[in-house]
């Protein structure tokens, strides 16, 4: 029971949007993981969005999966309001350019330039995957450099985001100069596990620190 005069403690709206954000953050990665690993792809060598081609029997779940991690990066956004309006902002831009990929899907070995001819369609997905996952990174470095985050918060951040440029980097340049192999395919995966894991740090952190009385004001 809580002492006479305090307010009884009580999960916040950014603590419940924080729980949320993990758990389709969590439920997302692991539908795409199954998708990707029971596909018929051609595992490493591909990329991650090749489980969603049409046709495909493991599509249905893998768009959901996607749907799901878009949703989780909404609800992270909405987590960081109003305290980080600028990493909000990115996460929601991410959330949306997620969203798009999981609903324009690319053809077989989703085909990208310079090496391969794209249809539209393969250019919509790859353009919205790239933008999404580069608004992930940059939103772990507006965390990091803002002064309005909690310490533990922006550590992680700056930790997650000095390890996911470089790697962004050399996915770049291995399309580029390499194409479609087995480097952009690691690449590509350890890009993306680095998201999914900050993503969920930091609404575990943010759910943590958003269960406090409806009279604190804590900063994230």
């Amino acid at each position: 029971m809580a002492e006479q005069g305090r307010p009884e403690p009580l999960i916040t709206p950014r603590a419940a949007a924080a729980s949320a954000s993990a758990g389709c953050t969590l439920a997302g990665a692991g539908a795409v993981t199954l998708a990707v690993l029971a596909g018929p792809g051609p595992g490493l060598t591909g990329y991650v969005s090749e489980a969603g081609i049409a046709g495909s029997g493991h599509a249905p779940m893998y768009r959901i999966g996607v749907y799901a991690l878009a949703a989780g990066l909404l609800l992270l956004a909405a987590a960081l309001l109003p305290a980080l309006r600028a990493a909000a902002a990115l996460l929601a831009a991410a959330g949306l350019g997620t969203a798009l990929s999981g609903a324009v899907t690319c053809t077989a070995g989703c085909p990208l330039p310079p090496f391969e001819r794209a249809t539209v369609a393969d250019l919509v997905h790859g353009g919205a995957s790239i933008a999404a996952t580069a608004a992930v990174i940059f939103a772990m470095v507006a965390i990091a450099l803002s002064g309005r985050a909690g310490g533990r918060l922006r550590r992680f951040s700056a930790i997650a985001a000095a390890v996911a440029l470089p790697l962004c980097a050399a996915v770049g340049l291995a399309m580029l100069l390499v194409g479609r192999g087995a480097l952009v395919g690691v690449l590509e995966r350890l890009v993306l596990a680095i998201a999914v894991l900050w993503g969920l740090a930091a609404a575990a952190t943010v759910g943590l620190t958003g269960r406090w009385t409806s009279t604190d004001d804590v900063r994230l």
